[in-house]
């Protein structure tokens, strides 16, 4: 019985000894002048205005497909209505009047794919939660019903 406890005590004691050494270190911690030490910031975020999501080009014709814009009004009634006008006015969100002159078209398939990590990530996104202090809710669009409400979107903004 004693040896057991001798032994967990040298345990113990060597595991305190290897913790406490600086040898151990998994850090990004760099050393200034001073000596002490510092973390290294994370990696800036380059914002080129497309967003944070799975689109990173869209591309868009000159003329509206009036087919495409039917199949986003009829997504944009059944999920996006309730929280947003096609005009400039706010009812939960913003109004969406002018978005697709205001934004990147792969911007707003981003924010209607990834609403949260959007507005985690996303400058813009983020100040638009700090402005209208509601969390757009995931309403699962994947990227075809996404770029059929962009469709939709332009044709607004194109009649307006």
């Amino acid at each position: 019985m004693k040896s057991i406890k001798t032994a967990a005590f040298i345990f113990l004691a060597a595991l305190v000894f290897y913790s406490c050494s600086s040898d151990n270190t998994t850090t990004t911690e760099t050393k200034s002048e001073s000596g002490l030490a510092h973390q290294a910031p994370p990696a800036a975020v380059e914002d080129d205005g497309k967003g944070i999501g799975p689109i990173s080009s869209v591309e868009v014709g000159a003329e509206i497909d009036e087919a495409l814009a039917a199949e986003g009004k009829s997504i944009f009634e059944g999920k996006c209505s309730a929280c947003h006008q096609l005009s400039d006015q706010k009812i939960v969100g913003p109004g969406l009047q002018g978005v697709t002159e205001k934004r990147k078209p792969e911007w707003i398939m981003n924010m209607v794919i990834n609403p949260e990590e959007m507005t985690k990530k996303d400058p813009t996104a983020k100040k638009l939660l700090a402005e209208h202090l509601t969390q757009m809710t995931n309403q699962n669009i994947n990227e075809a019903d996404a770029r059929a409400l962009l469709e939709f979107l332009r044709q607004n903004d194109k009649n307006s």
